[in-house]
């Protein structure tokens, strides 16, 4: 492409309706009410002149006390009536006992007199002042303030007319190449989506490559995935790729207040890309308007409807041209018309999901390319253990470790740093509330429980990584688990194991304290929905494989609200006796392994009384050897003090400080 060609691509303006700027117009309006103000309102009083005759006037004047004076003749007063106003070289006293300056004499004026006064040469006489000039000098100030009205006022009647006739173009921002650059270099993580679009921009670079063998390159390729796994930054990187133009637009730009306003935009942004074709819009979150029609509660969407059938014609109607190929993404394809969907229209659908193992050890490389990293990162290994994060999630995940590290003055972030993010981000952040003994000791019991049943039964998906007793988000204490390998289903054995995980918290404070608490709440809502859906969904129960149950989903809620029940009153009651043997029967294993063991559970919960926070290699050494035999790195909490606390770091305490298993916990 000619530089010529490159230098017309500019961000096109986008010219939006303008209405009267009030503020402008009342301060405008102020400034010409103090000028109106100020021409109109007489001038100050000042001193009353002098009183003199045309005889005194006439001996001052020769006697040079006069500075200068004017000759008036007025006709009201008769013949030869004339007005003489001057001033006085030094100020004098007038009827009223006041010093001024000025003096005032009238009378008639006889030529001799008039000839001594002109011969001092400190008097004028001023031209004859004629009706027109008397017109003109009353008429100027009032026309000089309608002219400037007029100028202000149709100045922004225009612009107002610019924007209403604008109102329907489209927002459409022309990107240039040199603006917010992304390749594909820069998108990791996704390898198939992106070999499918750079098929879209290669046909661009070369279209006789795929024209020869007979085939048509897609007109739209509509990118789907879950949020923060890379759509948009996708569409950013074909931009940077390709060396035609790029069209860059939200679905919700569409959306006016006005019927008939998104249906022209629509129009006017493929008029653009005619114009500028072959070239590339993107439509992102185009479910704003691509929505399926006639399901509106209480009757459709007018507005939106008529965009949305403006987008379909233009896609692939009866006058349709080729060149300008669209790419949309959006996290809610299930909304979308159908009529959107179809070949011709969107010819293909990328499905963008969250990477693997291997892509999050590739974006995390990408993003750490701007983080100064220490030698004891792997990010190997953090890749393995952010199973289920997006993109974006691990973006966040290095930037949260970077903040870290510089609120610990230290000059390169290291791998605790970005370790204590990802446990920010996947539990909550660590809070120290005040808790008395007998809560403090209940939730040690709890999640020792939870510990002990999750180490016990350790499968090959996931494994215990820490144990704390420190609130974190919501919960006032967490077992934390970490996948061992990338799962994507799970077996019936695993679903029963964490059922009995989930029920050993209570179980241990039953048989530690003769009570329960609600502390088990979320476990509960867990375990039920873990059962139901082994009942209902999985048939992974005696009701057979059978699904008892479809999700009814909102289109314009965007969530499961409902479920359709599609059986008889006998059938749900089975249903709930299935939910409540799988339940029962969990429950009665996890309390037997508890009763088993019940010298590790004292063990862990006494060491979470005293360390507060311990790992899962820890857990397995008193379940193994009855205590714990490497160290655990216990943080010191802040002292609350007067002074401020000497910073103390991270101290290791022996395992020799640490109970037996079985020992009666130490006092807090």
């Amino acid at each position: 492409m000619s530089d010529n060609e490159n230098s017309k691509r500019r961000p096109l303006k986008n010219s939006r309706p303008e209405g009267f700027p009030i503020k402008t117009l009342l301060i405008w309006a102020m400034v010409i009410g103090l000028a109106v103000a100020v021409l109109t309102i007489p001038q100050g009083s000042k001193a009353a002149p002098v009183r003199l005759n045309i005889q005194e006037v006439v001996e001052l004047a020769e006697k040079g006390e006069v500075q200068e004076g004017t000759i008036k003749a007025d006709p009201t007063g008769g013949p030869f009536y004339t007005v003489i106003t001057g001033e006085f070289k030094t100020a004098q006293k007038n009827a009223e006992g006041i010093e001024s300056k000025h003096f005032a004499a009238a009378g008639r004026l006889i030529d001799e007199s008039m000839a001594r006064l002109q011969a001092t040469r400190v008097f004028k006489e001023p031209a004859a002042e004629t009706w027109l000039s008397g017109l003109l000098t009353s008429l100027i100030p009032f026309v000089a303030i309608l002219a400037v009205l007029y100028f202000l006022f149709m100045r922004q009647i225009r612009a107002a007319g610019r924007g209403a006739l604008n109102f329907g173009k489209s927002r459409a921002k022309l990107l240039t190449r040199d603006r917010d650059k992304v390749t594909f270099k820069d998108v990791a993580g996704c390898d198939e989506a992106k070999e499918e679009v750079s098929e879209v921009v290669e046909f661009l670079k070369d279209p006789k490559k795929f024209q020869k063998m007979g085939g048509r390159i897609p007109k739209g390729v509509l990118m789907v995935g879950p949020p923060g796994t890379g759509k948009t930054l996708l569409a950013k990187a074909v931009a940077g790729e390709a060396d035609v133009p790029f069209f860059s637009i939200s679905g919700s730009d569409f959306v006016e207040m006005f019927v008939g306003v998104g249906a022209s935009r629509v129009r006017d942004m493929f008029e653009q890309g005619r114009k500028n074709a072959p070239c590339l819009i993107f439509i992102d979150e185009i479910d704003a308007v691509g929505r399926q029609r006639g399901a509106g509660l209480g009757g459709g969407n007018d507005e939106r409807e008529q965009t949305l059938n403006s987008l379909l014609v233009e896609m692939d109607g009866f006058d349709t041209t080729e060149g300008v190929i669209i790419i949309a993404a959006t996290n809610r394809p299930d909304v979308l018309d159908s009529a959107l969907l179809r070949p011709g229209r969107f010819d293909r659908q990328v499905f963008i999901d969250l990477p693997d193992m291997i892509g999050r050890e590739q974006i995390l490389r990408v993003h750490a390319k701007r983080i100064h990293m220490a030698d004891d990162v792997d990010l190997a290994e953090f890749g393995r253990a952010t199973a289920g994060l997006s993109g974006a999630d691990l973006a966040n995940l290095l930037n949260e470790g970077a903040l870290l590290a510089a609120r610990r003055n230290k000059k390169k972030v290291e791998r605790i740093d970005i370790e204590d993010a990802r446990e920010k981000i996947l539990f909550g952040r660590e809070r120290r509330r005040m808790m008395d003994e007998e809560e403090k000791r209940m939730t040690a019991w709890h999640e020792a429980g939870h510990a002990l049943i999750g180490a016990v039964l350790e499968d090959d998906k996931s494994q215990l990584h820490k144990v704390t007793i420190l609130p974190r988000g919501r919960s006032l204490g967490m077992a934390m688990y970490v996948p061992k390998k990338e799962v994507l289903s799970l077996g019936k054995k695993q679903i029963l194991n964490r059922i009995a995980m989930a029920l050993g918290g209570r179980i241990a404070e039953e048989l530690a304290f003769d009570d329960i608490s609600n502390g088990a709440s979320s476990d509960i809502q867990q375990v039920t929905k873990l059962a139901r859906h082994m009942v209902c969904d999985w048939g992974m129960s005696g009701m057979g494989p059978i699904a008892y149950g479809e999700n009814s989903d909102t289109i314009f809620l965007g969530r499961e609200i409902s479920r359709a029940e599609n059986f008889s009153e006998d059938t749900a009651r089975k249903i709930d006796a299935e939910v409540r043997s799988i339940v029962d029967e969990q429950y009665i294993r996890a309390t037997a392994i508890l009763k088993e063991r019940r010298a590790a559970l004292d063990g862990i919960a006494e060491a979470l009384l005293q360390y507060e926070t311990i790992e899962g290699k820890h857990v397995m050494e008193i379940i193994k050897e009855g205590r714990i035999l490497s160290p655990v790195i216990h943080t010191l909490p802040p002292v609350l003090d007067d002074k401020p606390a000497k910073p103390e770091g991270d101290k290791k305490i022996s395992s020799t400080d640490l109970p037996a298993a079985g020992a009666a916990p130490s006092p807090a």
